[in-house]
């Protein structure tokens, strides 16, 4: 069995990913294990691993994190798009890109309620509303006291995808807190800009 260890402590997001990516795009090993020191690392890694094709582990590594994919071909939670597959499901879709936790400048107060509102009225966007993304004070809003969180809730169950940025969550120190979307990093973002038809940024 072809194995690779990647030690990527003290590396920015999205870089543990990359390095995840480059190995199994150049070796494709049946085994690889990568060491991270922070949890959104951890959390991005695992799920990469995962729409590559291997099942993902996570075990304490001292004070850091042993994350470790073993290949499994057959395993139905591994299938994973090709790029045309994801380009066709992104087709007339929209993206909703949220860097903040309020709509304008002024009066956070005010627009606390005006992003409640733009929220709530996303869901006449029908199927069209493809993936929601958040980052910087934007993850605010998938946290268990975020006004929003159950429409957000409402929306990732009838299918709109939600990306919440593991760096931002580590900075804000809420990554226990959230409560909606996957973990995400800059690799995801880059990507589901590339993918979506259009993009409405707040």
């Amino acid at each position: 069995m072809s194995k690779k260890h990647i030690v990527c402590q003290g590396l920015p997001c999205p870089q543990p990913v990359l390095k995840c990516k480059e190995v199994i795009e150049s070796d494709h090993p049946e085994e690889i294990t990568v060491t991270v020191d922070n949890e959104a690392a951890k959390d991005n890694v695992s799920r990469f691993m995962k729409t590559q094709g291997y099942t993902a582990s996570t075990e304490p590594y001292g004070e850091d994190y042993l994350v470790k994919g073993v290949r499994s071909e057959d395993c139905p939670a591994c299938e994973t798009m090709d790029d045309a597959q994801l380009e066709a499901a992104a087709k007339h879709k929209i993206l909703v890109f949220l860097p903040t936790d309020v709509m304008g400048g002024g009066d956070d107060v005010l627009g606390e309620k005006l992003m409640y509102n733009f929220l709530l009225t996303l869901k006449e966007l029908g199927s069209d509303l493809w993936r929601i993304v958040m980052v910087n004070g934007g993850v605010k809003l998938s946290t268990e006291d975020s006004s929003c969180i159950g429409i957000l809730q409402d929306l990732e169950n009838k299918g709109v995808s939600i990306l919440v940025c593991g760096t931002c969550l580590e900075h804000f120190e809420l990554m226990d807190q959230r409560a909606v979307g996957q973990v995400t990093n800059m690799l995801d973002i880059v990507t589901s800009f590339q993918l979506a038809e259009k993009t409405i940024r707040i």
